[in-house]
């Protein structure tokens, strides 16, 4: 498989789903996949994502519009045709089955000779690390092991494109953040397109090379895990990566991408026009925890301060999570990392607190 004239291993051109006939649950979907891209579709629960993936696999049928894989339409492409690898959450392993017959199963679909099976089948299981496993059936592995052997599965046939839909949304913490760099170091060393669905966005930021953010049938945002983080676009996806702050007011002033924004408690602070665009209009303010101070030593240049009263202060060993009241609101958050000598706050104490004016966004109204 190659990628198309314009560049693009997988596109969606103007896609739509609905179930019923009214509600869209898949609104006009434009998007294009790069060959070797590792692209996560995140979202909440209902907003489109996994409709998009099962469309993409086969599963499902687009109502409206085309998805192309290498230049090639397949919405009339049965699954098994599609030659993509799939990855669920509950594993989807044969139970009766052992390792290697669970492996051997999709290339016998497509007719592969034994020898050449063997040989495919220890590459996989060797890539996860569970070559002692070939004779165990899934009922004698962990979550955790059963999950790898899966990822195999997906891998045995060397598919261009592999589909991940919360792969490790039944793992333990720990194991699935493990798991999370070992998919990413598969990826890079395979070359393969990985379109991986989750509605974890820690998990988005540290795997993808692109994250498409959905809500409501639609995508809100689509860009690197670091442009998300940094340059939410809206007030949704700055409430739904990472922690933000947000401040209600409204724009005072605004001009060559700047605004001044009078806060509904009052005081009036500049901040960055991101869609925002005339005086007078409802805005959020939103400012990453990281990204306010409290210690007047370690204030930028040309810092914007306001008072602050300590509501909650907690340790977290390697950072310090404050709460405090701020312009009215009980939620403000400040997260400080736990340098030597640095002075914990005490609720109660009075405050001034600041933050570059660049790093304060205003944002549509919620």
């Amino acid at each position: 498989m190659t990628q198309d004239h314009n560049g693009a291993f997988v596109e969606f051109d103007r896609v739509q789903k609905t179930y019923d006939g009214e509600t869209l649950v898949v609104k006009d979907l434009n998007l294009k996949i790069g060959k070797g891209e590792f692209l996560t579709m995140l979202g909440p629960s209902g907003s489109g994502k996994t409709t998009c993936l099962m469309m993409l696999a086969g599963f499902e049928t687009a109502t409206q519009g085309d998805i192309r894989l290498a230049g090639k339409p397949i919405n009339a492409v049965p699954p098994h045709k599609r030659g993509i690898g799939m990855v669920f959450q509950n594993y989807a392993l044969f139970p009766h089955m052992t390792v290697g017959e669970n492996l051997s199963f999709p290339l016998e679909v497509r007719s592969l000779p034994k020898s050449e099976r063997e040989s495919k089948i220890k590459r996989a299981l060797d890539m996860v690390q569970m070559g002692d496993f070939i004779n165990r059936r899934p009922s004698q592995l962990s979550g955790g092991q059963q999950q790898r052997i899966a990822l195999a599965r997906a891998l045995v046939f060397e598919p261009e494109l592999v589909l991940m839909d919360e792969p490790l949304g039944a793992l333990d913490k720990q194991l699935r953040e493990h798991m999370q760099f070992e998919i990413k170091h598969l990826h890079e060393s395979l070359g393969i397109t990985v379109v991986y669905v989750t509605h974890d966005q820690g998990e988005a930021l540290t795997m993808s090379d692109r994250v498409a953010v959905f809500d409501d049938g639609r995508i809100q945002q689509l860009a690197p895990p670091d442009e998300l983080y940094e340059s939410p676009q809206n007030s949704f996806v700055a409430q739904f990566i990472g922690e933000n702050n947000k401040l209600p007011g409204t724009i005072e002033e605004i001009s060559d991408g700047k605004a001044k924004v009078r806060l509904d408690s009052g005081e009036l602070i500049d901040a960055t026009a991101v869609n925002v665009t005339s005086k007078g209009q409802r805005t959020v303010v939103s400012i990453r925890p990281e990204r306010v101070e409290y210690r007047p030593e370690l204030l930028p240049a040309g810092a914007q301060t306001i008072p602050a009263e300590v509501l909650e202060f907690i340790y977290m060993g390697d950072i310090f999570r404050t709460r405090l009241k701020v312009a009215g609101s009980d939620e403000f958050v400040i997260k400080s990392r736990n340098t030597q000598g640095q002075a914990r706050l005490k609720p109660g104490e009075k405050i001034q607190i600041g933050w570059a004016p660049q790093d304060a966004r205003a944002l549509d109204a919620l």
